[in-house]
């Protein structure tokens, strides 16, 4: 498997946070992407919390603008 991704710029907020994370592992993923939500955007780390990040995540490499 290659490259995943998760860009912030697809959940709109209040501070247009424009972060992407990428990684080989979607564990790894996931890890860091719940890690920037809980620490910036104040979201609790929960099982459901973690399953609506997983479903957020794409394959590849993050695009250089916002779709």
């Amino acid at each position: 498997m290659g490259r995943r991704y998760i860009d912030c710029r697809e959940f709109p907020s209040e501070m247009k946070c424009t972060i992407a994370i990428s990684a080989d592992s979607e564990e790894e993923l996931v890890d860091a992407a719940v890690l920037h939500a809980v620490s910036i955007h104040g979201e609790h780390d929960t099982p459901a919390f973690r399953a609506e990040i997983r479903k957020a995540v794409h394959d590849g490499m993050p695009p250089m603008k916002a779709a």
